[in-house]
């Protein structure tokens, strides 16, 4: 691993679960944090307790990144404070649960402006200073979600593969700058996730032995410093992903709608 305290990176999500967990590595190896969330009480309990152990240097954000103006504040704040971002990670998301046409509006456009808008913002935003100085690292979190649809959280399957098609595309754009870009493609994660959702009864995860928060952050972050373009943590993840390939996607959509479904 790298370490290098005068290197900084910058997570969003980080008050809990996969972020958090990211956020600990990274702290672990000696970066300097930006910690992006909501909570603000939560991110300085993290930041108190990772400047003591560590010896870093820790920014607190406190941000609802469903608001479109955010990702441009963050960039300011961080651009008045003279802080370079060596690596971003776009961990932030959310899910709804149900059949597309019973779910508040709102709360779609609310779940694509994280996903995807906020996601691609940050991005562009840090990735110019990154390909200037010649070197970076950006993780999106994208699912294994990203490989079909998904009856029953349609906006969240769509929003997943939005993610995984852009990260592999600039991946493929950045080749030779110094800058590299993953897509982080988990499968169902214990991180809190489900519970936001309304999904704890679905048969894809009720009852189902499911990754830790801890795990996926661990082999994600490996296969950032390995500069691999998509990770998807777990035999049975990879299988289930690469499989999509030979299925009729019509067969592919029922099984998942199947999966979906409350037990």
């Amino acid at each position: 691993m790298q370490t290098n305290r005068k290197q900084t990176a910058l997570i969003t999500g980080a008050s809990g679960g996969i972020g958090y967990e990211f956020v600990k590595l990274f702290a672990q190896d000696g970066y300097n944090l930006v910690l992006v969330a909501r909570s603000v009480d939560k991110l300085n309990e993290i930041a108190d307790e990772f400047k003591k152990k560590f010896g870093i240097d820790v920014k607190v954000i406190s941000k609802d990144l469903s608001n479109p103006s955010a990702p441009e504040e963050i960039f300011r704040e961080l651009e008045q404070a003279s802080i370079s971002v060596d690596v971003l990670v776009n961990n932030a998301g959310f899910a709804t649960y149900g059949f597309f046409y019973e779910i508040d509006l709102n709360a779609e456009m609310q779940l694509l402006q994280v996903n995807v808008l906020c996601l691609t913002h940050l991005t562009k935003l840090f990735l110019k200073g990154m390909v200037k100085r010649g070197s970076g690292k950006i993780l999106n979190l994208a699912s294994t979600a990203a490989f079909q649809p998904g009856p029953l959280m349609a906006v969240y399957y769509a929003s997943k593969a939005y993610v995984l098609s852009f990260s592999e595309a600039i991946a493929n754009e950045l080749e030779g700058t110094g800058v590299s870009v993953t897509a982080l493609c988990p499968g169902p994660t214990e991180s809190g996730f489900q519970q936001r959702a309304a999904m704890e009864d679905s048969k894809l995860v009720s009852g189902q032995k499911i990754m830790t928060a801890e795990t996926v952050a661990q082999i994600g972050y490996r296969g950032l410093f390995e500069n691999k373009t998509v990770i998807i943590p777990g035999i049975k993840n990879k299988l289930l992903a690469e499989s999509v390939r030979f299925t009729p996607r019509k067969l592919v959509t029922k099984l998942v709608r199947s999966m979906q479904e409350s037990k």
